[in-house]
């Protein structure tokens, strides 16, 4: 299942980043069809600022918004909504592939990259994009790791987990992973 962490307020940029246009899609929306095309079984949005606005302009997809009701305490708590969300509707699923809407240079092919390597594996291990010289999102972490990944508190995400994993972890070039819309100016990234 797909974890799609939208529920920020964008604040830097100015306006909803989730709603931005990349060609002739949204950016979460585009989230959403990468995260389909590359076969996750299901694929949540969690949602937070903004929810009305942004959950009407998914509503033609086979997405299952999820609101954040605390979204202002930070990115761990749309984690622990996303995970919570995955035990409610897909609760034999095997892990969870936590991703942002924010990354232009994503493709469903390195999604399904990640996805077909953590189905590899017969022991909980850990399929991480590598850019800039980090681990980071999308990343598939297996169902041992809810416990670590709800332990999460405050505006920290998955990226220290991937940085000491509690299990093994391959990783995957991401080139271009580190860009991502958090200012004005890496509107950029969108052209």
């Amino acid at each position: 299942a797909a974890i799609i962490l939208a529920a920020g307020a964008s604040s830097r940029l100015g306006q909803p980043k989730q709603l931005l246009e990349l060609g002739d899609e949204t950016l979460l929306g585009r989230a959403i069809r990468l995260a389909t095309e590359a076969g996750a079984s299901h694929v949540l949005t969690v949602l937070g600022a903004h929810f009305e606005i942004i959950a009407a302009s998914i509503k033609s997809f086979d997405a299952i918004p999820v609101f954040n009701e605390h979204w202002q305490r930070g990115i761990s708590s749309s984690i622990h909504f996303g995970l919570r969300s995955i035990d409610a509707c897909a609760p034999l699923t095997a892990g969870a592939l936590l991703m942002n809407c924010d990354q232009p240079q994503l493709t469903s092919s390195h999604l399904r990259a990640l996805i077909d390597a953590f189905n590899a594996h017969s022991k909980p291990t850990i399929i991480a994009s590598s850019y800039a010289g980090v681990h980071g999102v999308p990343a598939v972490f297996p169902r041992a790791m809810f416990p670590h990944l709800l332990a999460l508190s405050g505006d920290k995400g998955a990226r220290g987990l991937l940085a000491h994993p509690p299990y093994s972890l391959v990783s995957y070039d991401f080139p271009g992973g580190e860009n991502d819309i958090d200012l004005p100016a890496d509107l950029v990234h969108l052209q």
